[in-house]
């Protein structure tokens, strides 16, 4: 009698035999992985609880098979629609596309679509974002910072699961998930304080959101805790564009406020704040020293590359994403971005005396 054949061969083998067969089905998947058609749909519908290796299994199998669910029959078999609503701010930001790009993965690792729509830094446009995304009958809301109160954000979680970015927030049926931008800018700061300056600009981004007032507190902080007096004149203020950053250099210079640093409270103010110095002739860093924030795949390829704080930010959408999985699921999601670390690049020097 032939020995029977170990467990993966005959996944393998029946995965063979179903990829020949034509239309590939949800019940060829279930015996491709070696469980049953109800688990593979609980899965796929975010509601299983099961173990890596028989998650790992179900998703193997459809990709090998090339299974296509049906979204409209598993949402009316679950009720749900499997289709998450995204509110970035600005979907051409470069900023919000990597987010975008952590939600899409892992959003449709699990068999659910995202729908993009965008905020524009309004309240009043993001509300009408939430209506819309909510009469296509959303299974839950990811919303990537904003203007929205939190009482508005509490109350859509009252509805449906929500998962917010860039907020301190704690409500029923939501998520809040922060970075720690007040110690990303202690960071650069202290890195410019150790280089020997002292005389530091910051360039500010919009201080109504959290993530702006929280850099320009961390930065504050680093020059109080070593002994330099704040100044105003060298708070510059920002938007997070590119001409905001430019604009904001030009001002400082044209005010013949000495400077030996700069501090830009994200990554797209300093390459505006870089063209600006460019334009005047001072070089970066033999003339000024400059540090952005977040870390956006183009700082490594400006001129030259830029020192500025990581800020995780495809994984920022992975994690939004799959805490509205857990909540979709009925489990409490207990995820955290990593800690902001400094990316020493080459517009840093030590100050010449």
């Amino acid at each position: 009698m032939a020995a029977e054949a170990p467990p993966i061969q005959r996944r393998k083998a029946r995965r063979n035999a179903a990829a020949v067969s034509g239309k590939v089905t949800l019940q060829q998947v279930a015996a491709a992985a070696g469980v049953s058609s109800a688990t593979v749909s609980r899965i796929l519908n975010g509601t299983a609880i099961v173990s890596d290796d028989k998650r790992a299994a179900v998703f193997e199998a459809i990709e090998q098979l090339g299974y296509v669910p049906n979204p409209v029959a598993r949402g009316l078999a679950g009720g749900r629609t499997l289709s998450i609503g995204v509110v970035t701010q600005a979907i051409d930001s470069p900023f919000y596309s990597g987010a975008l790009r952590g939600i899409e993965d892992t959003l449709s690792a699990a068999g659910y679509s995202p729908l993009f729509v965008s905020g524009q830094w309004n309240a009043t446009h993001e509300a009408r974002c939430i209506e819309t995304l909510r009469s296509r009958r959303v299974d839950g809301i990811i919303v990537l910072t904003g203007r929205l109160s939190n009482a508005a954000l509490a109350a859509t979680a009252r509805e449906l699961p929500v998962v917010v970015t860039g907020r301190k927030l704690k409500a029923s049926g939501l998520f809040a998930l922060d970075f720690d931008n007040f110690e990303g800018a202690r960071l650069a700061t202290h890195h410019l304080l150790a280089l020997g300056h002292r005389r530091i600009a910051f360039i500010s981004g919009d201080l109504k959101h959290l993530d702006g007032s929280e850099r320009l507190r961390g930065y504050r902080s680093a020059l109080a805790a070593a002994g330099v007096r704040l100044e105003p004149v060298m708070e510059l203020p920002g938007d997070f564009t590119e001409a905001s950053g430019l604009a904001a250099v030009e001002r400082l210079i044209d005010s013949r406020e000495p400077f030996t640093a700069l501090f830009a409270a994200n990554d797209q103010m300093a390459f505006g704040a870089a063209l600006a110095l460019h334009r005047r002739r001072m070089r970066v860093p033999d003339d000024v020293s400059l540090v952005g924030f977040d870390d956006l795949a183009g700082s490594v390829y400006s001129v030259p590359p830029l020192t500025t704080v990581h800020h995780p930010v495809y994984e920022l959408g992975q994690l939004a994403a799959e805490s509205m999985l857990q909540l979709l699921a009925g489990e409490k999601p207990a995820l955290e971005l990593p800690p902001p670390r400094l990316v020493v690049r080459e517009t840093t020097r030590q100050l010449r005396t």
